[in-house]
């Protein structure tokens, strides 16, 4: 009986967790795995022409970056920059955030800049760049890096930035405690890149993934607060697999429903079910998410004890659930729950318990040619996630973490939406850790333009346009994806087979979503070709590793 309560829940959709606001992302995102499907035909890459680079001038020529020269990476990425910035004018700052910058060619993305966030707290931007959305990518397990058929600089100008100070190669102390301080941090920041650029009066959209479920909404209410088009003229953001409302709302009631829908692929023994479905109608979840998680939303969410205050932690169901799945897969990913042993290597380092590190190797950010290549400190330690305190005040205890709210929670993410009614929230449903009904409860307990959450569930097919890509095995999942909803400014897909990743799991996915975050398409059910991209490749992709050839006939 309980257990059909658990999968009536699970029914909408795998439903979706988080640990602690600060701590749930210390693992880090995992970059996915590659999956080669065969096609019919073969592709090559397309040859990059000549062309004038668009912001090389006296201010910005010690961070041009040599399109041709960035090691391992054997095709011309096109024009680019990169170093650090400080995040005020004032002359004695020593604090500065590291970017990336690469302009687009593409004739529509005059006067417009898309920036993006990966989470963490701590985690560097360079991680979505280089396994997600950036000019090229290499993938865990892979021998090489190859052009990316999907980079979001492809539809616009793209800045990656690695926020806040003590992330990635940014340099300074930490001394901030909350978001707020973050998005004054990073303002400044952007104040200084506009200036350095030229970019006055761009149009801003706010990107990024997991934690910057947190930045993204505080940025964007920066900018707004600013009141100043000339540098934050903001137009929209969006966010995949946020966290953005309350840990155990969005975490411990989803988690019975997530592992009910999903018990063919986790495989949990029968005693652990019927034990833990016991103990999640004992804490309340159950009927919680019967009486709450409706469309519409039957009035306020109240907020639940939090399961970690009690020293036997007696309602944590959600790590109940974790343990028990690492029993049976020891190589569990909680952000792609397909995924099994064994964990590839990746070329950013290992940021999980068990990832494989093979001897001798070196994290390709941490290789001094790389680092002098791209304008970083050359001789920095560079970490995917930084083993610093990000928002300790100085101070490197664990214990202090971020004291802001949820935006979902404290009406930040409400004055975005509303100011920009153009915010777009993603999601994968194999993430477990953030995953699909967690997030659509932390929505519906939020007010927007006039009414509470989401009146109908997002159901309307969500369609991705097919596409030819660079290589010889497709990296993108085509036609209808998943299912989305728009309501008063707000946007939320989910995509079937994404995990927490989502732009890497579900290239094609995310990048149709940006589509429309910059106004080239009407909806996520537009069935039509990508608005740049089309056209067919042929020949075949030459591969490279440290210089030499990898293509094997």
């Amino acid at each position: 009986m309980l257990f059909s309560k658990i999968t009536a829940v699970a029914s909408l959709l795998g439903a979706a967790v988080a640990y602690d606001a600060t701590e749930v992302f210390r693992k880090a995102q995992r970059p996915k795995p590659l999956v080669e499907r065969s096609t019919s035909g073969s592709f090559s890459n397309p040859r990059l022409q000549k062309r004038a680079d668009k912001h090389l001038n006296d201010k910005t020529q010690k961070f041009a970056v040599n399109g041709t020269g960035i090691p391992d990476v054997p095709f011309d990425v096109g024009e680019s920059y990169a170093g650090l910035l400080p995040i005020s004018s004032s002359p004695n700052e020593t604090r500065e955030l590291f970017f990336w910058y690469f302009p687009s060619t593409n004739p529509l993305a005059d006067k417009e800049i898309a920036i993006w966030f990966n989470g963490g707290p701590g985690c560097s931007s360079l991680s979505g760049f280089l396994t997600e959305n950036g000019p090229f990518t290499w993938e865990a397990g892979t021998i090489a890096p190859t052009q990316n058929a999907y980079s979001w600089n492809n539809l616009t100008n793209m800045l990656w930035v690695e926020q806040p100070v003590g992330v990635g190669f940014s340099q300074g102390v930490p001394n901030i405690t909350n978001e707020v301080e973050l998005g004054l941090e990073f303002i400044g920041f952007y104040k200084s890149f506009v200036d350095t650029f030229d970019a006055h009066g761009w149009d801003v959209y706010l990107t990024g993934e997991s934690y910057a479920g947190y930045y993204v909404p505080y940025i964007a209410d920066a900018y707004i607060t600013a009141n100043d088009t000339d540098y934050y003229n903001l137009k929209g953001i969006a966010i995949n697999d946020p966290i953005i409302g309350d840990g155990t709302n969005q975490q411990q009631t989803v988690i019975p429903g997530y592992a009910a829908y999903w018990q063919n692929l986790l495989y949990l023994n029968e005693s652990f079910i019927e034990r833990f479905t016991a103990k999640a109608q004992e804490c309340g979840y159950l009927d919680y998410m019967d009486k709450y998680f409706t469309f519409p939303p039957p009035g306020p969410l109240p907020l639940l004890p939090d399961p970690y205050a009690s020293e036997n932690a007696t309602c944590d169901v959600f790590d109940d659930a974790f343990s028990a799945i690492l029993e049976v897969n020891p190589c569990f990913n909680i952000y792609h729950i397909s995924d099994m042993c064994p964990h590839p290597w990746s070329v950013l380092g290992g940021v999980n318990v068990g990832d494989y590190i093979p001897p001798g190797e070196v994290v390709y950010f941490n290789r001094s040619d790389v680092q002098k290549a791209i304008n970083a400190p050359v001789g920095t330690n560079w970490q995917q996630c930084t083993d610093t305190n990000v928002f300790g005040n100085g101070s490197n205890n664990r214990s202090a973490s971020d004291t802001s709210a949820g935006p979902a929670t404290d009406g930040v993410l409400q004055r975005v939406i509303e100011y920009t009614n153009n915010t777009i929230i993603g999601s994968g449903d194999l993430d477990m850790l953030l995953s699909t009904n967690g997030t659509l409860l932390a929505i519906q307990n939020m007010t927007w333009n006039g009414l509470q959450g989401l009146q109908e569930y997002p159901g309307t097919p969500f369609y991705t346009p097919y596409h030819p890509e660079y290589n010889g095995g497709s990296l993108a999942g085509a036609g209808y994806l998943g299912s989305y909803g728009v309501e008063r400014g707000l946007t939320f897909y989910r995509v079937q087979l994404a995990g927490h990743e989502l732009p890497g799991y579900a290239p094609g996915a995310a990048y149709r979503s940006i589509e429309l975050l910059l106004g080239r398409i009407k909806s996520l059910g537009d069935v039509g070709d990508f608005t740049t991209q089309t056209g067919n490749f042929t020949g075949n992709t030459e591969l490279y590793r440290r210089g030499e050839h990898w293509n094997f006939q």
